[in-house]
């Protein structure tokens, strides 16, 4: 089979300066391809993660005795012996001088903490909450926007090896405390609202609401961030100022903890139940941020790295260890695409001299079909534009080249809040084909599995991971047993992770995601990809959104419609539908086709920006919105309702 052109390959005084190939260096490799080193990579999983410990210097209080003491899923053992702290990590590699995070907004101020700065508030904040209580094991919570506070506080609770947790102020409190309930945390920090959209969201009812929920709490650390002023009120705990909690003089002392001591709690979207916790460890998140950051995105000392995100989605996990590396982490405050500056991400981005530069699939195009042109500012500082949540489709790629840079890396990356961290991607000396990820990370064993649990080559499979990451979750919060941990990943294939993602693996070597397969569509026994539709969809200028949906009906039909968000003023008439139906024909496959075209006035997606397409397709075919999704994980809650009466009228309308 002829290996198809790529849409861009590297250039080789930038792959020779590259991180990744001085590592290549390092373990003597030198000159060696990417899908050489990946190899060893995953065959020699001892040898690799190995020499990423030496590569990185690990800075342990005590050695390991071996890299991998157990490599059986789960429960494979990484590391046993050492003692470290994140924390000592993220700071070490900073000059007193330096910028360490970049505070920006949509209003696109900006405030520079350094990393003198930087270390004498985490080691004010920790010496607080350990005269609050907070000790090893003991959980922080936050309830904060992506501000230096969240980040200032998470790494003064991991040098303390107490147990921190964040999600975003568009939480409400009740879906706040779904998640920190669990955790029966001991501190509480918040902050009196974030800004969206030209307005000043205020929170401070909120976060009191938030307090009361949670009767383990012994404080609350109260953040002023928007100018409203905390009112006089009983709140269910002692109360401490932000200001008299990070301005002290203290010395920070990191304590070691084993390789495998919890980290953090990242929360699955919980749309459809209670949120499930998700565990990490110190070393693995240590280890795998370092690979991941490091030589995938090239980033290190002097660089700059701005990802939209909120503090509930696992990339803000990821915009804080951007300090493992020595880079400057920007936080960013605000709506990526606000109506009195819907550039002001790129305008920020050419202002502070950004390196990399990341957000998701839905705001490229979005740029691309509203005529917002990046280029009106000077992106010259960007090596890479790295994209996930979603597939990137591969009309946004000559995009990017022709309005951010021809020079740039444009990393479509799929991975997950379940080892925070991508399985795919591409590397600063790997070819890039449009709609592809480019391939599996390093240290990640990843194929695609048939329905008998065969890897097949060229054919659209599951996506499961063959060998452990350190990364991979140390287990769920609250389930002592590991049932549920075992039943959400390596029940389909023993001893194997089975992610939920629907992929092909090329014969090249890059990676297709097409789609959740819980929401495969299986039309006639034929298995299509919703990714595929949506692209050809969501190219067309007169869609917005678009979501299709496979419904198995009582009488053993299968029903397939899509449903469209227009753009202003446009009418979904037949020769739109035809229009669509071409765009799908020739985009994807006569096959793709759907049943029905619904216009729709939203589609709903989780708080992270997924689809709903299993809880849409379950509403369609008659389950009651409770059992369904759970409102307070979405962020459009008004539309569920929507398309629950839609299911209603066709099932009336069928019977």
């Amino acid at each position: 089979m002829t290996v198809p052109r790529p849409f861009t390959t590297p250039d080789p005084q930038a792959v020779a300066d590259s991180r990744i190939m001085d590592f290549a260096r390092h373990v003597g490799r030198e000159g060696a391809d990417y899908a050489t080193v990946h190899h060893w990579s995953v065959s020699d999983l001892e040898g690799f993660w190995g020499a990423v410990w030496e590569y990185f210097d690990i800075d342990a209080d005590t050695p390991y005795e071996r890299v991998l003491a157990e490599e059986t899923m789960p429960g494979a053992r990484w590391f046993p012996g050492a003692t470290l702290n994140y924390t000592h990590h993220a700071l070490r590699n900073l000059a007193d001088n330096a910028v360490a995070i970049i505070a920006l907004d949509e209003t696109g101020s900006c405030h520079e903490v350094t990393a003198s700065r930087l270390r004498a508030q985490v080691a004010s904040v920790a010496a607080t909450l350990r005269e609050l209580g907070v000790g090893q094991g003991d959980r922080v919570v936050g309830y904060l926007p992506n501000t230096p506070h969240a980040i200032v506080t998470f790494l003064a609770t991991a040098s303390l090896g107490a147990v921190w947790s964040v999600c975003g102020q568009d939480y409400a409190p009740r879906a706040a405390a779904d998640r920190f309930a669990q955790l029966e945390p001991t501190v509480l920090i918040t902050a009196d609202g974030y800004l969206f959209n030209g307005t000043a969201h205020d929170r401070r009812d909120a976060a009191l609401e938030l307090a009361s929920s949670l009767p383990t709490l012994k404080a609350t650390l109260l953040v002023d961030h928007v100018g409203l002023p905390w009112p006089s009120r009983t709140y269910p705990t002692l109360v401490v100022p932000w200001e008299d909690a990070a301005t002290r003089t203290e010395q920070l002392i990191c304590t070691p903890v084993p390789f495998d001591h919890p980290l953090w709690v990242v929360f699955s979207s919980g749309t459809t139940g209670l949120p499930k916790g998700i565990v990490h460890g110190h070393g693995g998140v240590l280890l795998e941020h370092l690979k991941t950051l490091g030589l995938h995105s090239d980033l290190g000392p002097g660089d700059r790295l701005l990802w939209y995100t909120t503090t509930h989605w696992m990339m803000w996990n990821l915009v804080a260890s951007t300090l493992l590396t020595g880079a400057a982490s920007c936080t960013y405050d605000g709506s990526p695409v606000p109506l009195a500056k819907p550039d002001v991400l790129w305008e920020l981005a050419a202002r502070h001299q950004v390196t990399v530069f990341g957000t998701s699939p839905q705001y490229l195009l979005g740029m691309a079909k509203f005529g917002i042109d990046p280029s009106d500012h000077d992106l010259s500082s960007i090596r890479v534009v790295g994209c996930t949540g979603s597939a990137l489709p591969a009309s946004a790629y000559p995009w990017v080249r022709d309005h951010v840079g021809d020079g740039v890396l444009l990393a479509s990356i799929s991975g997950g809040t379940d080892v925070v961290s991508g399985f795919a991607g591409s590397a600063p000396n790997t070819p890039v084909w449009a709609g592809e990820l480019s391939a599996p990370h390093l240290g990640v064993a990843l194929a695609a599995y048939d329905e008998e649990g065969r890897p097949v080559t060229d054919q659209v499979g599951e996506l499961v991971i063959t060998r452990p990451m350190p990364s991979m979750p140390l287990c769920f919060w609250n389930d002592p047993d590991g049932a549920r941990y075992r039943d959400a990943y390596f029940s389909s294939y023993p001893g194997v992770w089975r992610h939920g993602d629907w992929i092909t693996v090329t014969g090249h070597g890059s990676v297709i995601v097409h789609g959740r397969s819980d929401s495969t569509l299986n039309r006639n026994g034929v298995r299509l990809g919703s990714a595929d539709i949506h692209d050809a969809v969501e190219r067309l200028p007169e869609i917005v959104e678009a979501l299709v949906i496979g419904a198995e009906e009582s009488d053993g039909g299968y029903w397939m419609p899509l449903f469209v968000v227009l753009a202003s003023g446009v009418v979904l008439d037949d020769s739109l539908r035809e229009k669509i139906k071409e765009a799908i024909r020739s985009g994807a496959s006569p096959r793709h086709v759907p049943d029905e075209i619904l216009e729709v006035p939203g589609i709903p997606h989780t708080r992270t920006g997924k689809k709903l397409e299993v809880p849409v397709k379950r509403l369609l075919q008659g389950a009651p919105a409770e059992e369904v999704v759970n409102l307070a994980a979405v962020d459009a809650p008004d539309l569920i309702d929507h398309y629950a009466r839609l299911g209603a009228a066709r099932r009336e309308w069928s019977a």
